[in-house]
């Protein structure tokens, strides 16, 4: 198919990286493969140490809509808030007004060809969207594994925006769990957040979710803390835990995330200081655990 590009569908990514030199070739080159090509695309080597650098300048040359922005180097990965900083000095040198969508994209991902045409279609068919992404798996051997997230989601390391709505919801805070508070907020407003899964937005994570530098029962943990954090109650993380029993690593996963939530509970750790939005956030969590996910769902679409 012929690559189109459009006014209308004009798209710009923003892609925070450090250290990605393993898997980000990956990336770049199935953003090139797109059917819809982006028209820019500013990348924020937020202090890489490796070969990362050195790759940047070879497609930033080699093609004029990539943009590197580099950032001093911290001396460590940081996730999170850390994520979110290097975000906005990619999007600080541009108007967002001067493209139709914007997306935050981790450049460890392998996307298939039609994964923005696809996003574009269907937030042209209900102007409700907000943000959309696709399902991310797992490639074990020659076999593809699902990466549990919820429909009522995009994922973080691909978050597809209508421009208008990330303006409207204040765009994303500097805080953990900025990834679930985002989609939160769009539905405060009458927004949907959401993503599918279907074979052509069906796209491969290189790292798992929640594998931490350190170890994944870490990234495990930090994801309890940041449930904690955003405002979800403890009926809801128990549920959540049960839930995730049977995605590897099997039951400590799921104990490593209750932990999180109960450790920050224990030391009163600070939440979003949002009052509004906890308040939204257990009404909405207490009718997916009385009515299901899927009910609330139809519902709001």
């Amino acid at each position: 198919m012929s690559q189109i590009l459009t006014m209308n569908r004009s798209y710009v990514l923003i892609s925070p990286c450090r250290n990605e030199a393993e898997y980000m070739k990956i990336t770049l080159d199935s953003v090139l493969s797109q059917t819809i090509l982006p028209s820019k695309w500013i990348i924020v080597d937020d202090g890489s140490t490796d070969e990362t650098p050195k790759i940047l300048a070879e497609y930033e040359m080699k093609y004029p809509f990539i943009q590197v922005v580099t950032r001093a180097n911290r001396g460590r990965r940081s996730v999170g808030p850390g994520v979110i900083e290097a975000f906005y000095q990619g999007y600080n040198v541009i108007n967002p007004m001067d493209f139709q969508y914007l997306c935050k994209l981790d450049l460890d991902l392998s996307l298939p060809p039609k994964y923005f045409e696809i996003l574009i279609e269907r937030m042209e068919e209900n102007p409700k969207i907000a943000t959309c992404s696709g399902k991310a798996y797992i490639k074990n051997g020659n076999r593809l594994i699902f990466e549990r997230h919820g429909d009522d989601m995009s994922l973080g390391m691909t978050k597809f925006y209508r421009t208008t709505s990330f303006i409207d919801i204040g765009g994303f805070v500097s805080e953990v769990m900025w990834d679930g508070i985002d989609c939160h907020l769009c539905r405060m407003k009458g927004w949907i957040a959401c993503s599918w899964d279907e074979p052509e937005l069906r796209f491969i994570h290189l790292r798992p979710m929640g594998s931490s530098q350190n170890s994944i029962y870490t990234g495990r943990i930090r994801h309890g803390y940041g449930q904690y954090f955003m405002g979800t109650g403890l009926f809801f993380i128990i549920a959540s835990s049960l839930f995730r029993l049977n995605q590897k690593p099997y039951i400590l996963g799921s104990l490593a995330i209750l932990w999180g939530w109960l450790k920050s509970a224990i030391l009163l750790k600070p939440r979003y200081n949002n009052r509004d939005f906890r308040k939204y956030l257990r009404q909405y969590q207490w009718k997916i655990l009385f009515w299901g996910k899927k009910r609330v769902l139809r519902k709001m679409l």
